[in-house]
C-alpha cells in the first residue's frame, strides 16, 4: 500500500454533462497528469481520453483500479463522486493518503437549482441500481424525491409504480442531461405519463401526491404484511419495538422471525438499522423476503436459514436481540454467554412453559417483566363484547 504521507496517485473527478468545460483548474489538472483514466463510455468520451481511457467492467468492480495503484490514475464519475457514485467504494479500500476528490455540482444540486427546491428538504435517491420499493418508507402527500434512474425507460416504470401505489396524482418533473447541451425538462402527472424519447443521463423530480404513506408510528396495520397467521400482531408489536429501543446503524437479530414484520419495522425505525430474521422455515423465509422487498428494506434485512443456539456463531454480532416465542434455556443460555455488553434483549411469551421460563431468568437477571393483556370488541349475539387476545409476558434486559 502506498505511503499516506506521499502524493496520492488517485484522483476522483466529478464530471457533468458539459464536459472538459465544467472541470475546474485543480480538476483539469488532475485529470492530464492521470496514465489511466476509469470511467463508463460517456465520461471517456465527454473527458475526450482516448486511449487512456478504461471502462468500468460489467458488473461493476474497483479491482481493476486497485491493480494500477501506484501509477496516476483518475476516475470519472457524474458530478459529486461520493454521491451515489463509485467514490465510497474506492475510498474505503485505500489509506486517506492515496486519494483526492474533485466532485462537481451533483445532479441532486443542478435538479434542485432548476427547481427552486430546497435541497435538504428533498429525499435525493439512486434508483439507478435499486427498486423503486426504496420510495415505500419516504412517500407521502407533500413529500419532495429526486431520483436518479437507470435509463430513458425508467421513468415511465417509475410512473407507473407510483400509480399503482396510490400516488398516481404526483407530479414529475423529468430532467434530460442536466447541466449539458442536451438538458431537458419535461413534467407530467405519474397517472397518465406519455413522456416519450426520454434520453440519458435521467432524473426524475417526485412533488408526491394521493396516498397518505406509511405511518411512522411503531406498530403498523397487520394487514400491511404478508403473513399466515405467524406475526406479532400490532399492539405487542408496537410494546415489543419501544423495548427493542432501536437506533440509526444498529444490528437486530430477530430469531424466529415469522413473517418479519418485526425486522421490518425495527428496520423503517431508524436510519440504517439492519436486521438478521432467522428461520429455519422455508415458506416463512419467503414470507420475510416478500415484506423486506414490499417495504423497500431488502438491502437491510438479512435472511438466514437455522434455528438458535446454533446459527449464532456465524452471524455479526448484534445491538438488539428478539426472541418472538422460541425461547428456551439453551437458547437464553447461549445468548447470555455470546452477547456482549449493553445487548438488548426482547423476549416474548404466550405459552405457560415459555412464560415461567421468562420469570426465572427474570429473577436471576433482572430486566423488566410485563405481561400484555388485549381485548377488542367483537359481536356477541346482537350486541358486542371484549374477545381478549392470548396473553404475552414480555421479558426486557440489558446484557
Amino acid at each position: 500500500m502506498s505511503d499516506p504521507s506521499c502524493d496520492p496517485w488517485l484522483s476522483l473527478i466529478g464530471l457533468g454533462e458539459d464536459g472538459l468545460n465544467g472541470l475546474t483548474g485543480a480538476s483539469r489538472a488532475a485529470l492530464d497528469a492521470a496514465e489511466i483514466v476509469f470511467g463508463g463510455p460517456r465520461h471517456l468520451a465527454l473527458a475526450e481520453t482516448g486511449p487512456r481511457g478504461r471502462e468500468w467492467p460489467v458488473p461493476f468492480s474497483i479491482a481493476p483500479v486497485l491493480a494500477e495503484r501506484g501509477r496516476p490514475v483518475a476516475v470519472l464519475a457524474s458530478g459529486d463522486p461520493f454521491w451515489h457514485g463509485a467514490g465510497g467504494a474506492l475510498a474505503a479500500a485505500l489509506s486517506p493518503g492515496e486519494w483526492r476528490g474533485f466532485p462537481a455540482p451533483s445532479t441532486f444540486a443542478l435538479a434542485a437549482a432548476r427547481l427552486g427546491w430546497r435541497l435538504e428538504e428533498v429525499h435525493c435517491l439512486g434508483l439507478h441500481a435499486a427498486p423503486f420499493e426504496r420510495l415505500v418508507p419516504l412517500l407521502a402527500p407533500g413529500v419532495r424525491a429526486i431520483c436518479l434512474l437507470r435509463d430513458g425507460a425508467a421513468p415511465a416504470a417509475l410512473a407507473e409504480w407510483l400509480s399503482a401505489h396510490g400516488f398516481g396524482p404526483s407530479r414529475l418533473t423529468v430532467l434530460e442531461a442536466l447541466g449539458g447541451p442536451r438538458e431537458r425538462r419535461r413534467d407530467s402527472r405519474a397517472e397518465g405519463f406519455a413522456l416519450d424519447e426520454v434520453a440519458a443521463p435521467v432524473a426524475v423530480a417526485i412533488a408526491a401526491a394521493g396516498a397518505q404513506g406509511l405511518p411512522r408510528a411503531g406498530g403498523l396495520s397487520d394487514a400491511l404484511f404478508h403473513h399466515r397467521g405467524q406475526i406479532t400482531k400490532r399492539p405487542v408489536r408496537a410494546l415489543t419495538l419501544s423495548a427493542l429501543a432501536p437506533r440509526p446503524g444498529e444490528l437486530l437479530w430477530d430469531i424466529g422471525a415469522g413473517s418479519g414484520s418485526i425486522s421490518v419495522e425495527w428496520a423503517l425505525a431508524a436510519p440504517g438499522a439492519r436486521a438478521i430474521a432467522l428461520e429455519p422455515a422455508e415458506g416463512r423465509r419467503a414470507l420475510i423476503a416478500a415484506n423486506a422487498e414490499a417495504f423497500g428494506l431488502s438491502h437491510r434485512i438479512g435472511i438466514v436459514a437455522g434455528t438458535a443456539p446454533e446459527a449464532l456463531a456465524a452471524l455479526a454480532r448484534p445491538d438488539a436481540v428478539f426472541l418472538g416465542g422460541g425461547a428456551s434455556e439453551p437458547v437464553l443460555a447461549a445468548l447470555w454467554d455470546c452477547l456482549a455488553p449493553g445487548t438488548r434483549l426482547v423476549a416474548n411469551a404466550v405459552t405457560l412453559e415459555t412464560e415461567a421460563l421468562l420469570i426465572q431468568w427474570h429473577a436471576r437477571l433482572g430486566g423488566d417483566l410485563m405481561r400484555i393483556a388485549i381485548a377488542e370488541a367483537a359481536p356477541l349475539g346482537r350486541m358486542r363484547g371484549w374477545a381478549p387476545a392470548r396473553p404475552v409476558t414480555q421479558w426486557s434486559v440489558t446484557r
